[in-house]
């Protein structure tokens, strides 16, 4: 047996007793990640897309949006809290009182630099592999997102977009929804 073997892999029985200190904590794959509280512009830009997000998925009773702070618990060693993520109506049995247990159909991740190496590799392949629809990545030092789409038991990325390019986000999980990316890095 190798040593790796050997490793307890962390579950939401460990997640619960981590410390209310202000940073985010996550457990990836059975690992404990902490980030500190994110730069203002990531903050200003997750409002905008809240903003933008919200009343469209109200006004056309097609699930509900959470944003960060909010508990995902995607396997029994995969606790995450996404920075906004959208789970349609058809799936909301998976929303519970305390959290949601299972894969949301969208999540959107604000890159920075402290979480950048995280977002596009071991939670890229975390929600890849446990059932996430689509997953955006957002960059604020180049206003530009990437955007992966499911296709079959595999992501795609299938738009690298950019504010400076006039281009707009849009999904299928959202029929009508157009968000101008300068908006949203405005």
């Amino acid at each position: 047996m190798a040593l790796a073997d050997l490793r307890h892999k962390l579950s939401y029985e460990d997640y619960v007793h981590f410390p209310d200190d202000g940073q985010r904590h996550e457990i990836l794959d059975g690992e404990h990640y902490v980030t500190p509280a994110p730069f203002l512009r990531h903050q200003r830009i997750s409002m905008r897309l809240t903003v933008r997000l919200l009343p469209f998925i109200e006004q056309n009773d097609l699930g509900e949006l959470f944003v960060a702070p909010s508990d995902v618990l995607l396997s029994a060693h995969d606790i995450l809290q996404p920075d906004l993520f959208y789970v349609s109506k058809q799936r909301a049995k998976i929303v519970t009182e305390k959290n949601v247990q299972g894969a949301p159909d969208l999540v959107i991740e604000i890159l920075s630099p402290g979480t950048r190496r995280i977002d596009e590799g071991i939670k890229l392949d975390r929600y890849e592999r446990l059932g996430v629809e689509e997953y955006w990545m957002l960059y604020p030092d180049l206003n530009t997102a990437r955007i992966y789409r499911r296709n079959g038991n595999r992501f795609v990325l299938i738009a690298e977009l950019s504010a400076a390019a006039g281009d707009v986000l849009t999904t299928p999980l959202l029929p009508g929804l157009e968000i101008p990316l300068a908006e949203i890095f405005a």
